[in-house]
């Protein structure tokens, strides 16, 4: 085949471009090849400091003179991030701009990561006037700092220290309050957010867990920002405190100040309206992270989750398997401080009518192990003699006319409908509830009979002997009746080790070794 003159030059031309490229690779200092950050991954960034401007509210706002104020400085870019544009429309300087939050069927969803070019990002309180140099000396003691679990600095007149979020919580703390065992959290969600003083002092400033109150500045690594499922929540400074604090993240608080806008005194009307935005924002934010217990650094405590005349935390239980179970939690705080309330309330009424009564089950189990309920438990379960039931007037009531039963202090007694047992509860709202099963002696009085069984593999009969004579363990703030003998009880119902090795109530559908690795202590 001949080759024409045109094809020879095609392919030696070919082949001259395809040596260029090889050596084009080969060559020292060749450009690597790019990489496209997948979607998510938030940007490196250029050095410097982008601005951003989140609490602020009404009309009354002073984001145009913040923005100003912090735009003037070299190299400063602004982003005032809101849902909406504030309105009235702000007239902002160069280099601000408005970073709209709210998903818009007409635009691309918001994507706050790409609008922050710079590596690291300040946080910005309404009424902020900048202070030349400071954002920088900030930055500089945050890559400074020698602890590695240092995200975050913080400069501002008004500071107020708070502490840390309790990841794991006492298990053996006071046991004749409600204070006991309440502080289980975990590392999807904290549900106690505990104050305890966390400061200490360096070069450079404070070190401290978190911080809540009153406005600060907060300089962050923008990747660091990012990363958190909520970084733009509002208010910011509690927002960003508790999502620190669940993951062992510090503060590092500064001297320096920077100054606040002087502004006329508001009107009462003003202020509490002020207020009362304040806290239903607080409110929101708070059951957005699933907080539901603050113990502020006084030790007071403030709740915010279920109560006596709302309903429990979470649905009806299908499979022995509660819903917070599913997302890798352990029992609300709110939710146990109402079991060991209405466990407390059942065991003296029923030992004030001289009901023989004893724990069983997983409650005799946390008893045995924790002087307090299983942190993951959602009932309290008690065995009751069947002849002594007439003893307990709020019992005898039940079984006489089979309707529901509210005491004094408000405990609804029922006819369980699962089966021959009754269960009381918190309240009429509220479900949260204590199961007392009746037991009736064999032949010869040997042996224990329930007169419901569930299918729990723990539903066996078992020898009387344990309950002659019933023996005494600590339990949820009180000293509460109990087989003579726990760990053969425990172990006959839930097999050897089951104090040691304690399991969920289904380990087909979860099991603890999932969970334990996203608990710790600290």
């Amino acid at each position: 085949m001949r080759i024409t003159p045109c094809q020879a030059a095609l392919a030696a031309a070919i082949a001259l471009n395809l040596l260029l490229l090889l050596c084009s690779r080969l060559a020292p200092g060749a450009s690597p090849r790019c990489h496209h950050p997948r979607r998510g991954a938030v940007p490196d960034g250029v050095p410097g400091v982008t601005v951003i401007l989140r609490d602020f509210d009404g009309p009354d706002h002073d984001v145009a003179a913040t923005a100003r104020s912090f735009a003037a400085l070299p190299g400063v870019p602004v982003l005032v991030a809101a849902e909406v544009s504030p309105y009235p429309p702000v007239p902002l300087p160069a280099g601000a701009a408005v970073l709209s939050l709210r998903p818009q069927p007409h635009r691309p969803p918001p994507r706050p990561e790409l609008a922050v070019r710079t590596r690291h990002v300040a946080l910005v309180p309404d009424g902020a006037r900048a202070v030349p140099g400071l954002l920088r000396r900030m930055r500089d003691a945050l890559e400074a700092a020698s602890d590695g679990t240092v995200r975050a600095g913080g400069g501002g007149p008004w500071t107020a220290r708070y502490g840390h979020a309790d990841q794991k919580g006492d298990q053996k703390g006071d046991q004749k309050s409600d204070r006991h065992g309440d502080q289980h959290g975990d590392r999807h969600g904290d549900r106690t957010v505990t104050s305890h003083g966390d400061q200490h002092g360096d070069q450079h400033g404070d070190l401290c867990g978190a911080l809540d109150g009153a406005p600060v500045v907060l300089l962050l690594r923008t990747r660091d920002l990012f990363s958190l499922p909520f970084p733009l929540a509002r208010p910011v400074v509690t927002s960003l405190s508790l999502q620190a604090a669940a993951r062992g993240w510090r503060l590092l608080l500064l001297p320096a100040a920077f100054p606040s806008a002087p502004r006329p005194p508001p009107s009462p009307h003003a202020l509490w309206r002020a207020r009362s935005a304040s806290d239903a924002r607080r409110r929101a934010l708070l059951e957005e992270l699933g907080v539901k217990l603050e113990v502020l650094p006084d030790g007071s405590r403030r709740w915010h989750g279920c109560a006596k005349d709302t309903p429990r935390c979470f649905g009806t239980v299908r499979g022995q398997t509660p819903e917070y179970l599913v997302a890798g939690r352990w029992t609300p705080p709110c939710c146990l401080r109402a079991l060991r309330a209405t466990a407390r309330h059942v065991l003296a009424q029923l030992e004030a009518a001289g009901v023989r009564h004893w724990l069983e089950g997983g409650s005799l189990l946390g008893a045995v192990r924790l002087g307090d309920l299983i942190p993951w438990d959602y009932d309290v379960d008690v065995g009751l003699y069947r002849e002594d039931v007439p003893k307990c007037r709020w019992l005898a009531r039940v079984a006489a006319s089979g309707a529901p039963v509210e005491d004094p202090e408000g405990f609804v007694w029922e006819k369980a409908a699962e089966g021959e047992f009754f269960r009381v509860h918190f309240s009429r709202a509220n479900r949260l509830h204590v199961d007392c099963g009746r037991s009736t002696p064999g032949p010869a009085r040997a042996t224990m009979t329930k007169d419901a069984w569930l299918g729990h593999p723990q539903d066996v009969e078992f020898p009387e002997r344990f309950l002659v004579p019933l023996g005494t363990v600590p339990f949820a703030g009180v000293l509460a009746r109990a087989p003579n003998e726990p760990r053969a009880f425990l172990e006959l119902k839930f097999g050897p080790g089951a104090i040691e090795n304690p399991e969920y109530p289904n380990p087909a559908l979860r099991r603890l070794a999932q969970d334990l690795g996203n608990k710790t202590e600290q």
